[in-house]
């Protein structure tokens, strides 16, 4: 298991990436950060000595942003996601091919930070990029539920190690 910690400070919290406002994305950082945590991953996997091609990135709000970053622009990284409360993190200039790579998205019915749009226009193009997406919602804000939790677990074990890559 690896667990980065965002390098970002906002508040005192780490993040991934900034932001320039609430729902507003640094996109230029963004992409410097997705491209630093895709090469993070490729260091540690040679000096931990495991496949990088086999992480499924797990993250909740920033870091499921980041992860859906690290699928649109480092397509063949990640063996598959799961997305707890994300948002487009932006268009890509070209769409990529996430063939048959399994991406769970966890989204809040009621969230207060990404508004349902986001989240399904993320989804459709995860799914036009050719991911495995599925789009569930909670009955929820932007938290994370024991649901959301079960969920992931539930996902998880359909898509063990024989499934993803």
């Amino acid at each position: 298991m690896l667990s980065p910690r965002g390098k970002v400070l906002e508040n005192g919290a780490p993040r991934f990436f900034r932001r320039l406002a609430q729902g507003v994305f640094d996109l230029e950082d963004l992409r410097f950060r997705t491209h630093e945590l895709a090469s993070f991953v490729n260091s540690a996997s040679a000096r931990y000595n495991f496949d990088p091609h086999r992480i499924v990135a797990v993250g909740y709000s920033n870091g499921a942003n980041i992860a859906a970053s690290m699928l649109l622009l480092h397509p063949s990284l990640l063996a598959g996601a799961i997305l707890f409360r994300p948002s487009l993190p932006f268009m890509p200039d070209r769409v990529p091919d996430l063939a048959a790579i399994p991406v769970l998205v966890l989204a809040g019915r009621f969230d207060e930070l990404v508004p349902q749009e986001e989240t399904e226009r993320l989804a459709a193009l995860l799914k036009e990029a050719r991911a495995s997406v599925i789009l569930q919602w909670q009955s929820s804000g932007h938290t994370i539920t024991s649901e959301d939790v079960e969920a992931g677990r539930e996902w998880l074990l359909k898509n063990s190690s024989t499934q993803l890559r």
